[in-house]
């Protein structure tokens, strides 16, 4: 094995194209997994083992939201392992370039956490506000549900979109890359910031203070909703235009 620096310098050399990927994930999220993937690397762990620490750090905090009545300090530690478990999530893939050990098996596993990670921290944030919360109206309790409806379909259509596309690209050719190869808009990055995953997490520092965490937990949950349409109108005319090419 290198040194810790040789092994941070691979990594960088291994990333995935900014395309796509908010601020939040290019400058915090993505820098913090390649520590970790480094770290993992030098104690010989493998893909899968990082993201079943993924899986610990976001199952445990989705837990304590559903079990542990609010307060500052759960608030600091929910959003710590939150952010934690989030660039392990980024670690994984990083390894799993940076050794070669990626497979089917392991894009398989980091998806199923994934899709539960969404599924569960909303009904958490459901099961709070049923035990702990003192809700100025019943109908609160639906926000939860809608808001994982929003967070389940963008995942479900984004790897669909992903998927399809990338068998579309054998009969595209060179068409069809050259759109995966367009340049990084800066402007595109500062845009999805308020639908990254990273900036979600954020929320959960307001746990303390119930009324201004419904209220934060509810504006994201619109943002969310608006990019949802967005991005179905997006990905449907691009397959569209797969097909027709």
């Amino acid at each position: 094995m290198g040194s810790t620096g040789t092994v941070l310098r691979e990594l960088r050399g291994a990333q995935k194209s900014a395309k796509g990927v908010s601020l939040y994930s290019r400058y915090v999220n993505r820098p913090a997994g390649r520590v970790l993937a480094a770290g993992a690397y030098r104690a010989g762990l493998t893909p899968n083992h990082v993201t079943l620490i993924s899986a610990l750090f976001t199952y445990g905090a989705v837990a304590a939201v559903a079990l542990v009545e609010p307060s500052w300090t759960l608030a600091v530690l929910v959003y710590a392992a939150l952010a934690a478990g989030f660039a392990f999530d980024s670690a994984d893939g990083q390894l799993a370039r940076l050794t070669g050990r990626g497979g089917p098996d392991g894009e398989w596993l980091d998806h199923v956490v994934d899709c539960g990670k969404l599924l569960l921290v909303h009904t958490a944030v459901l099961i709070s506000f049923y035990r702990f919360g003192e809700l100025p109206s019943e109908a609160w309790l639906l926000l939860p549900l809608g808001f994982q409806l929003a967070a389940v379909v963008t995942f479900c259509a984004g790897l669909l979109r992903e998927h399809l596309g990338k068998a579309a690209a054998s009969a595209q050719g060179p068409s069809w890359a050259a759109t995966q190869a367009a340049p990084v808009s800066r402007v595109r990055a500062v845009a999805l910031l308020p639908a990254d995953y990273g900036v979600f997490c954020l929320v959960f520092l307001l746990l303390g203070a119930p009324g201004a965490f419904r209220a934060g937990y509810a504006v994201l949950a619109v943002v969310h909703t608006l990019f949802l349409a967005a991005f179905l109108a997006k990905w449907f005319r691009e397959l569209k235009a797969l097909r027709a090419g």
